[in-house]
C-alpha cells in the first residue's frame, strides 16, 4: 500500500544504457502499518473523503510471484530491458447520500482493476540510482461490495516513470510519473452516467462515451530503515477535454489526492534471494 510516481526530458541526457544490478534480500518480510488518504469521491467530484486505517505490510520476492510496493505482480516474462507482469489498481467506494450531485443514485462500490502490463526500461545511469521506464497496462475493472460482482469496462493507462535514489546511504527514493488514461464507455458510465430513472430537473439523463479519460501526475517520496518504512505521495488529475466533461456529475477539471503510510517490519525469512534491478 505504498503507492506512486512522475516526469522526464533533461534526465535522458543524464542517463546511459543499463546493465543489471543484483542484491540479496529476504524472500519475505511481514509487518503492520497505518495509512492516511484524502481524495475526491471520484475524479471530477468536488467532494473529498478522508481515511485513516491500519493495513498489513507484506513483501514476497518469489521467482514468478511478487508482492511489494507496486502491489501483486505475476511475472510472465523478464529480460534486461523488458518485463510482462500483472497490473493492479482500483477505486474507493463512495456514498451517494454524501455527494450533492449524486443524491438518490446508487452508491459507488469499490473498483478492483487487474490486467497485463508491459514495462520497458528506457534508460538507466551507471550507478543504477536513476532509471526511466515506460509502463503499458491494460486492465479490466470490476465493481463489488462482496454481495455482487459487476464488470464495468476496461482502462488503458500508459505511464512514463522516473525513479531515483538519493542520499549517501540511498535510503530515500523519489518517483515521478506521468500517465494518460483511456477507458471504455462502461467504465466512464459507472462514474458519470445518469440512468433515466435517476434524472431530475437539475440532473439530466446522461450516457458516457469511451475515450480520453484525463492525464495524471504523481510524485512520491519513500524512506526506509531496517524495520521502518515511510512513504508519502501527491497525485494530480487533469480532466480537461475528457469525453465525460459534459456529464451532470462532473464538477471540476482538476483534482488532488494525497496520502502517507508508515509500516513496522517485525518478521523476515531466513532464506534470501537475489533481486535484479533493471
Amino acid at each position: 500500500m505504498l503507492f506512486i510516481t512522475k516526469r522526464i526530458s533533461i534526465l535522458l541526457a543524464m542517463t546511459c544504457m543499463a546493465t543489471l544490478q543484483a542484491e540479496e534480500k529476504p524472500l519475505w518480510e511481514a509487518g503492520m502499518g497505518i495509512a492516511g488518504l484524502n481524495f475526491p469521491n471520484y475524479r471530477g467530484s468536488k467532494h473529498q473523503q478522508t481515511y485513516l486505517l491500519p493495513f498489513p505490510y507484506f513483501i514476497y520476492r518469489g521467482k514468478w510471484l511478487k508482492v511489494g510496493r507496486d502491489g501483486l505482480r505475476g511475472l510472465f516474462y523478464q529480460s534486461p530491458r523488458m518485463s510482462l507482469d500483472i497490473s493492479l489498481d482500483g477505486g474507493m467506494p463512495s456514498r451517494s447520500d454524501e455527494n450533492t450531485v449524486r443524491q438518490g443514485m446508487p452508491d459507488l462500490d469499490p473498483i478492483f482493476e487487474i490486467g497485463p502490463s508491459l514495462k520497458i526500461l528506457l534508460a538507466q545511469n551507471v550507478a543504477h540510482t536513476r532509471k526511466l521506464s515506460l509502463k503499458l497496462p491494460i486492465r479490466t475493472a470490476i465493481a463489488t461490495d462482496l454481495t455482487h460482482i459487476d464488470n464495468v469496462g476496461w482502462l488503458f493507462a500508459p505511464q512514463i516513470r522516473l525513479e531515483t535514489v538519493i542520499g549517501a546511504d540511498q535510503r530515500w527514493k523519489v518517483k515521478l510519473a506521468a500517465e494518460t488514461r483511456y477507458a471504455s464507455q462502461d467504465y466512464h458510465d459507472y462514474y458519470y452516467g445518469v440512468a433515466p430513472q435517476y434524472a431530475t430537473p437539475t440532473r439530466t439523463a446522461y450516457s458516457a462515451k469511451g475515450g480520453y479519460s484525463g492525464t495524471r501526475l504523481t510524485a512520491s517520496l519513500s524512506w526506509q530503515l531496517k524495520n521502518v518504512r515511510l512513504a508519502t505521495f501527491l497525485r494530480y488529475d487533469n480532466l480537461h477535454h475528457t469525453v465525460f466533461d459534459d456529464s451532470p456529475l462532473f464538477e471540476q477539471e482538476h483534482s488532488l489526492m494525497a496520502g502517507f503510510a508508515i509500516a513496522w517490519i517485525f518478521a523476515r525469512s531466513k532464506k534470501r534471494v537475489t533481486i535484479t534491478n533493471h
